[in-house]
Formats: structure tokens, C-alpha cells, sequence
């Protein structure tokens, strides 16, 4: 009886650019869609190699190249596309290899199958000489007779000659896969599948290379628990990204390294399957299932116990049919059920409800352990236990208030990731940008440096300008009074730098030499001389602390890191008399917004809704658009942080699904809502519902839930947060009646009085439910005096621009001032009349007077206009 040759034992003799051709072949065929990797493709790609035996042969027979190229090429066209995956080799291939290794270790003696016995094997098979003759003629024209006397003689120099074969072995046995299999379990380079496509969690928690994991004991008592058991011991770990679960199996590694795990698992090794190595390269059919197999057999019969630890084991039994990975589950069940390997799958919650939970088999064969995010006490603790890894790393000092500012402000301001991984990035990237401060140059010294380059090259490009007679003697005058600037400032940066770094490696000296000494008098004279040369603005930081920290999150999110740690209460506190600077006329509005805030602030209101729900009722043109953009600018950061969504746009029932996002089926789904995306971008903002009257009752209750648990779902069921925001809504209603009682100052009702009488209007437009939730602010017309304020306020506006856009210095007088004021009584467009006057009576006649005053050459000139 024959025996069968394994493919692996005889596919592995061939010579390394012959394996590397085939290589190339299978992605070739791939590139092309055919279904079968052919001979045309093999040959192709061996035509490709810029020196092997058959170019050799092919030079003694001088046949030309290219022939060979045009055949195969127009035999490649012929072949069928389309495919969407590989099925095998051709018969052909199998065929040719086999014949090849015959010829090479009976007939030649030698240990590999070379492309020179390659293609001796394609001329002297019958069945593959008709093949070879139907994709490339040239080559089916040599004569066999003389090639099998000469062949040796003519590939003797051929790099091919120093090759080995791929699967290592030296012995030159007659017998296909005599020698140890070319391929053992899967590998094609020698090792095991377990080696090859699994890490040692063990063995590098053993060698130092796992961080410490703190304050997850509870999870990895569970999940030891169910490893322990004697069926269905396969624990699967799910939770959101960030949450821990892969620190969860790390501290599991750590346990078992230290010996406090109990003696059933103190032998065991924990090995962490990389299934992107498992799914490389396997474009076969039926090729990631026998790399499985062949894993999970290797793994059964380990001598020493194994536990597979899968991250993302979605990707392993859930691939939805793709190439080669449908038949993933079903070898699992099997060895998940008998408990003969146990496995520890990690998996977010929403890929384990789409991939895992459908198929009820395989999820009763795992225990869910749910890891959840931690709340703000148990993440420092966890953070405090990586402190030491992080100072070692980046070699540099890491306060305790640095942990807990990474922790409070990543939880505040960092919504849409989990804690500890946030806090944990936020702490390690404070960390760099110390170790960073401590070893270049700051920003601001690297941007005078290239401001001063910029200018230096343009100078030479006009003193080269100048020697072909071209003039531009203003610019030239220009530059190098900048470029003298520039330089003094440079050297002042520098210098200032210089000597910060040099106080700051004084107080790191200090702090390693009086670490232990009772004397710590120097040590604070140091700290209080960087301190002081420091100010409000270092450039180096001895330590990461929670400024630094804070530094950190405002380049992520925007936010001034001031406001967060320093400033914040003096900011808050100010915040009426900010706002009054830009909206006048209401004071008891702002001062009521201003309240809500500072006990949101405070910390004394409700952590779970946002931070304040306003509804601004009142006229048109009375400052509740400009409240928005100032509370943006003042508590936010800037007004890039508003978020403004017209209501007017939102009246029909159906388009909630536009501010939420469209439900699973419908179109649109998965772009998003325009609320929900926005405010998930821009977490820490101001969103401003204009005219809110105007939206559907539907797309009404749709906010109930925002403003009473701070938080909504979108189309796709993903929780946005809505506690770091303040939501203001206007509206138009009521606004006759506010200005009817408002005519007369003597007889003008205060606040309370004034929403009383406005709440029979709102409830016309709003439900009670809708009311209760947010906290209504009447709006007043503005007076004769806020008039006057306002259109100073845009005429200091317009004379910034003058001096900015042409260097011209304007002034007006009061009586301009009054002359607008008289000129736009009270209308009921509010301060838009007195606006739109300024734009059209002042701005022309100044544009007309400017422009002539350009065209005269005029350099300076001081206006005053009067109506």
C-alpha cells in the first residue's frame, strides 16, 4: 500500500524562493479573484525573481524572457474571477511538487525541491507537459532529454544552490516526509502552534513585564471560582473599553506567578491567543479551522495545564461567516463543554450580545463575569498602583494629587471613555510632557525660533530681490525691526528657560539628598524660589502635578486648565459681572444663572442632571442668544463651545430621529443625531435650543430625560452625556405681555412677579412636565440706558477692527452714541434695529471715506462722525 505524503512534510522541502513564490502565487491569486491557485500563477511569479534556476535555463537556451511573461499573462486572463475567497492548490501544483521532490532526491540527491527540478518535473510528466504546454508554449519546447544530462551543471551557480529547504531539514531522504513534518501542527518555521500563535502571561508575570493590578481582587476571586469548576469553567469577561477586563486576567497571571492561587491552578499556564496571528495569512478555505484544530489539540494534551486567555474572542466565533472562520465556534464547543480547555474570553457587551449571545450553545458554555467601571475611590486606587511603573518609565515624580486629579477630571470631562483607562492615559501622558519640559525646549521658545527663521528668510528673499534692482524698502525696514524684536525676546525666553531648568534640577537634587534628613529648610527655600520664578506660567515642572494634569485634559477637550483647578471658584464667582459685560439690561437674569451655576459648581446640586436648564423668555433681541455665546466664553472656554441647535427646523413628530439619530432599519442609521453627536464630541458646552416653541410636543418630551437624568440614547442605543453641559432654551412667548408690563418702570413687577404672570402663556405652548424641569428666566425690553451700552459696545468693536485691519485710530463722541440711541427706540427686533443702523449709516460713509483716504496715500487719520 502507498503511503499518503503529508502536504505540510512535502511542501516544506522546497527551497526558500520557491516557497516565497508560492507565497507570492496564493496573493497574487487572491489580488486577481481566481478561485484556484494555478500553475500559470506559480510560474508567473517565479519569472518575477530577479535570479533563480529557470532564468539560468532559460539564458543557456536563450529564449527570451519576455515570451515567457507574454504567455503566462495571456493564460492568466483566460482564467476564471470573481471569487471571493481561495479554495486550494490546484491538483496540479500538489502534482508538480511531488514529481519534483522525486526527481531532486532520488535521481539528483539533493535535500530540496528547487525550481530548476521544478520545472524538469512539469517536462517529463506526461500530464503536466500538456499543462505546461497549454499556459506557456516557450518553455514546453525545451528539449527534456538534454536538460535532465546538463540541468545539474547549468544551476550550479544559481543562488538556489546555498538555500535550505523551508522546513529546515537537512536530510536528503528519498521518501516525502521522511523527515520530521515540514510544517508540525500548523507552524511552517518549526514551532509549536501554542508558541506561535499564543504569549506566555505566565512566564511574563514571572518576569516582571505585567504592571501591578490593584483593587480588582473581587473579579479575580470570581473568575477563579468558575476556572475551578469541573464543566462549563470558562469564565467571559464583558464590560465597556477601558472598564479593566485584560487587567483582570493580568492580575490572574500575577496570582498564579506569586503561588495565591489555590494548588489545582498553581502548575497552569495562562496564554494569551493572539487571533490576529491566527487569522494571517489563512486566505485557504479551510485554513483557520485546521490552524485551530491543530491549536486546540496541541493544547489538550499539554503536560502541563493550559488556560487560553481570548481578547476580543468576538473576532473569534463571531467573524459572520467570513473566509475560513465559520466552523470558529464549532470547534470550540466542543472543548468548552468536556472542560478539557479552559478558556477566558474578554468581549464589550454590545459585541457580545451581536456576536456571542445569539448562538445559544457556545454562550451556555460560558460563565459572564460583568467588569464594570469603577467608581472614583476604587480608580485611585487602582491608578496609585501603577504610580511606581509610571515614575520608573518616564523617570519622574508623580504626586498623589496628580492621581487624584486624573481621576476626578478624566471622569468630569472625559464622558465618553471609562474609568481606570482614561485616567491611567491622562497620568501617563502628564508624565511625558514632564519628562518632556525636563529635556527640550519649550513651545514658546521653539516658536520664536521659527518665527525668527521665518523672518530671516524672508528678509533674504528681498535683500536678493533688491540686487536685481527691485525695491521694498518698508518691508525690509519692517522685517528687520521684527527680526531685532524677535531676537531680544528669543534670548529673554531662553534665558528665563535656562534658569527655570537649572532651579528645577536644584529642588530634584535636593529632594534625593534630603529625602531622609530632618532638615528640610533648603528644600523648601528651593521650592519657593522656582515657585516664585515660576509664577502663573512654568515651562518646566519639576513634578507632574494636578496643573499638569489639568494642562493635559484642556489640549484634549478644549477647556483653559485654569478654570479647572485654580481659577474655577473665582471664575464662577465672577460670573455675573462677566456676563453683564456682554448682555446689558439684564441683570436678574444673569445673576439667577449665575447662582445655578455656582451651586452646580459647588458641588451641591444633582450630579446626574446637567448643569443648569434655563428657559429664556422674552422679547426678540434682548440679549438671549448673546447669554449663550458669553456663558460659553466665560465658564466654557470659548465660544467654539456652544452648541445651537433651531428648533424651528424640528416641527414634525418624525424629526426626533434627527436630533437622536435614526432607529436600527430606518435610513440614516448609524450617522448620528445632530444633538447627540454634537454634544458627544463636545461633552463640556452650552447647547442653545432656539425657539423651543416652535419644536413638536414629541421632540418636547424627548429632552425629559435630559433634563432630569442629565443623559440620553441615541438611534443606536450609545448613552450620551449631558451632565458636564447647560442648556439654555429660548423663546418668544409671552413677549408682548413682557413688554406691556414693562412700559411703565415705576409699575414694572419684579422677577417673581413677572414669571408668575408668564406662566399662564407658557403653559399654552409647553406641558407642566415640560415646565417643571426647567427653570423659566423672563428676558426685559431693553431701556434707553442698555440701548446706549450696546451700541458702545459695538462701536469699540468696530474701532479694534479699524486698528487691527489697517492700523487706523478711530474715535467717536457721546453724541454719535445718543444720536443711534434716539434713532432706534424700542422695536420689537430689540437691539437688531440699533445693530442694523450701525451697519447701515455709519459703516458705509466710513468704508467710502477710508477707501479715498487709501487712494490719496494717506498713512494715519482720526474720525469723528456725526449724524
Amino acid at each position: 500500500m502507498e503511503t499518503p505524503v503529508s502536504r505540510s512534510a512535502l511542501y516544506g522541502k522546497l527551497a526558500g524562493p520557491l516557497f516565497r513564490s508560492l507565497e507570492s502565487a496564493t496573493a497574487f491569486c487572491k489580488l486577481r479573484s481566481n478561485p484556484w491557485v494555478e500553475l500559470t500563477h506559480w510560474l508567473h511569479q517565479l519569472t518575477q525573481q530577479p535570479d533563480n534556476d529557470i532564468l539560468h535555463v532559460l539564458r543557456h537556451y536563450q529564449l527570451p524572457l519576455s515570451d515567457v511573461e507574454k504567455a503566462l499573462l495571456r493564460q492568466l486572463d483566460m482564467l476564471p474571477a470573481g471569487a471571493s475567497a481561495i479554495s486550494d492548490f490546484s491538483h496540479h501544483i500538489d502534482l508538480s511538487v511531488e514529481k519534483a521532490w522525486m526527481l531532486a532526491s532520488v535521481r539528483y540527491g539533493d535535500n530540496k525541491i528547487r525550481s530548476g527540478w521544478l520545472l524538469l518535473a512539469l517536462l517529463t510528466t506526461p500530464e503536466l507537459r500538456r499543462v505546461l504546454s497549454s499556459i506557456c508554449a516557450p518553455l514546453a519546447t525545451l528539449p527534456v532529454d538534454e536538460l535532465t544530462e546538463i540541468l545539474p551543471s547549468l544551476i550550479e551557480t544559481s543562488p538556489e544552490a546555498q538555500e535550505r529547504p523551508y522546513d529546515g531539514s537537512g536530510l536528503a531522504s528519498a521518501i516525502p516526509g521522511e523527515s520530521n513534518q515540514a510544517i508540525p501542527n500548523g507552524g511552517q518555521d518549526g514551532k509549536s502552534a501554542l508558541a506561535k500563535y499564543c504569549q506566555d502571561m505566565t512566564a511574563q508575570a514571572r518576569d516582571g513585564k505585567i504592571d501591578p493590578v490593584t483593587g480588582r481582587e473581587h473579579e479575580i476571586r470570581t473568575m477563579t471560582d468558575i476556572l475551578l469548576r469541573r464543566r462549563q469553567n470558562n469564565p467571559l469577561l464583558t464590560g465597556e473599553a477601558g472598564v479593566g477586563k485584560t487587567a483582570v486576567v493580568e492580575g490572574f497571571a500575577l496570582a498564579i506567578a506569586q503561588g495565591e492561587v489555590p494548588p489545582a491552578l498553581r502548575e497552569v499556564r495562562l496564554l494569551a491567543l493572539d487571533v490576529g496571528a491566527l487569522l494571517a495569512g489563512a486566505s485557504m478555505k479551510g485554513e483557520f479551522e485546521s490552524r485551530l484544530k491543530g491549536l486546540l489539540e496541541e493544547a489538550g494534551r499539554s503536560p502541563q495545564p493550559v488556560i487560553l486567555f481570548v481578547d476580543e474572542v468576538h473576532t473569534l466565533v463571531g467573524a459572520g461567516g467570513a473566509s475560513g472562520t465559520g466552523d470558529a465556534a464549532n470547534l470550540l464547543k466542543p472543548a468548552l463543554a468536556r472542560g478539557t480547555l479552559r478558556t477566558i474570553g474578554a468581549t464589550t457587551w454590545s459585541e457580545y450580545k451581536r456576536h456571542i449571545e445569539k448562538d445559544p450553545a457556545l454562550t451556555r458554555r460560558f460563565q459572564v463575569l460583568q467588569i464594570a467601571e469603577p467608581e472614583e475611590i476604587p480608580a485611585m486606587e487602582m491608578v496609585r498602583g501603577l504610580v511606581d511603573t509610571l515614575e520608573k518609565h518616564h523617570n519622574v515624580l508623580i504626586l498623589d494629587e496628580a492621581v487624584r486629579a486624573a481621576v476626578q477630571l478624566s471622569h468630569r470631562y472625559i464622558p465618553a471613555r471609562q474609568l481606570p483607562d482614561k485616567a491611567i492615559s491622562l497620568l501617563d501622558t502628564a508624565a511625558a510632557r514632564v519628562a518632556l519640559t525636563l529635556h527640550t525646549p519649550p513651545a514658546s521658545v521653539q516658536f520664536l525660533r521659527q518665527q525668527l527663521k521665518a523672518a530671516e528668510m524672508e528678509r533674504s528673499l528681498l535683500q536678493k530681490q533688491e540686487k536685481m534692482g527691485i525695491q521694498s524698502d518698508e518691508r525690509r525696514d519692517a522685517l528687520t525691526a521684527r527680526i531685532f524684536s524677535l531676537n531680544n525676546e528669543l534670548t529673554a525666553s531662553e534665558s528665563r528657560w535656562q534658569r527655570e531648568l537649572e532651579l528645577v534640577h536644584t529642588l530634584q537634587e535636593l529632594r534625593v539628598a534630603e529625602s531622609d534628613a530632618d532638615d528640610k529648610t533648603t528644600l523648601q527655600q528651593a521650592e519657593t524660589a522656582l515657585r516664585e520664578w515660576q509664577g502663573d506660567a512654568p515651562v518646566v515642572f519639576p513634578e507632574v502635578s494636578a496643573a499638569v494634569v489639568a494642562a493635559i485634559v484642556a489640549d484634549w477637550t478644549g477647556i483653559p486648565a485654569g478654570r479647572m483647578v485654580k481659577d474655577e471658584a473665582s471664575q464662577v464667582l465672577e460670573l455675573p459681572a462677566r456676563l453683564a459685560q456682554r448682555v446689558t439690561g439684564q441683570d436678574g437674569a444673569l445673576a439667577q444663572i449665575g447662582e445655578r451655576i455656582q451651586t452646580a459648581r459647588a458641588g451641591l446640586g444633582d450630579p446626574r442632571k446637567p448643569v443648569g436648564v434655563f428657559m429664556l423668555a422674552g422679547p426678540s433681541g434682548v440679549g438671549k442668544t448673546e447669554t449663550a455665546l458669553a456663558l460659553a466664553e466665560a465658564i466654557y472656554g470659548g465660544e467654539q463651545n456652544l452648541i445651537t441647535i433651531n428648533m424651528s427646523e424640528f416641527q414634525e413628530a418624525h424629526t426626533v430621529s434627527t436630533l437622536k439619530g435614526a432607529p436600527p432599519g430606518y435610513v440614516g442609521y448609524g450617522e448620528g443625531g445632530v444633538l447627540t453627536e454634537a454634544v458627544r464630541r463636545h461633552p463640556w458646552s452650552v447647547v442653545l435650543l432656539d425657539e423651543i416653541e416652535k419644536a413638536h410636543h414629541d421632540v418636547h418630551e424627548l429632552f425629559y430625560q435630559v433634563f432630569d437624568k442629565g443623559g440620553m440614547e441615541d438611534g443606536e442605543g450609545t448613552h450620551v452625556d449631558f451632565k458636564n453641559t447647560t442648556l439654555l432654551l429660548t423663546t418668544n412667548v409671552g413677549s408682548d405681555l413682557i413688554s406691556q408690563m414693562c412700559e411703565d418702570p415705576a409699575l414694572m413687577p419684579d422677577a417673581t412677579g413677572l414669571k408668575e404672570a408668564l406662566m399662564p402663556e407658557l403653559r399654552k405652548h409647553f406641558p407642566a412636565a415640560f415646565l417643571g424641569r426647567v427653570t423659566v428666566i423672563p428676558y426685559l425690553p431693553l431701556d434707553e440706558t442698555s440701548r446706549g451700552v450696546i451700541a458702545r459696545l459695538h462701536l469699540d468693536r468696530l474701532v479694534a477692527r479699524m486698528g487691527e485691519q489697517h492700523g487706523v485710530t478711530l474715535t467717536y463722541s457721546e453724541e454719535l452714541v445718543a444720536h443711534i440711541v434716539a434713532c432706534c427706540p424700542m422695536h420689537e427686533t430689540g437691539a437688531r434695529l440699533l445693530i442694523g443702523y450701525i451697519e447701515q449709516h455709519i459703516l458705509p460713509q466710513l468704508s467710502r471715506y477710508w477707501l479715498q483716504a487709501m487712494t490719496e496715500k494717506a498713512a494715519n487719520c482720526v474720525t469723528r462722525k456725526r449724524c
